[in-house]
């Protein structure tokens, strides 16, 4: 394979997150990759969320391309640092995500959904 983008180095900052309140839960929308370039970017948005210690906490990846395990480590940690004080759900769907968090049995660990209203319903009902 050829690189003839010119660059040897592509830059590392191919994810955004961004928060939003929806019907009482923070919302942390990821989008891109998050690989171990990534990931800590992520862990930092998530703790200072919880750092808020917000009732509940859905982090929406329906928009990321790639999630590499580092990503996935990031993901365990918030819902250990979470404890009981935070509700996490995670929105995923689809090869880049959802499956990879079912073949590792991380959709046992914390609630997994195909889509935030999914998410959003089942916090309301709990």
């Amino acid at each position: 394979m050829t690189n003839t983008s010119g660059d040897a180095y592509p830059l590392a900052d191919t994810m955004t997150t961004t928060v939003a309140a929806h019907d009482g839960a923070t919302v942390l929308t990821v989008a891109g990759e998050v690989d171990l370039a990534t990931a800590p970017a992520l862990e930092n948005a998530i703790e200072a969320i919880l750092s808020g210690k917000p009732a509940a906490l859905i982090i929406d990846l329906t928009a990321v391309s790639f999630l590499a395990s580092a990503g996935m480590a990031t993901l365990v940690a918030a819902h250990q640092r979470a404890g009981t004080t935070t509700a996490i759900a995670v929105v995923a769907e689809g090869p880049a995500t959802s499956r990879q968090l079912k073949m590792t049995s991380l959709d046992q660990v914390f609630a997994l959904h195909s889509t935030l209203d999914a998410a959003l319903e089942a916090l309301r009902q709990s």
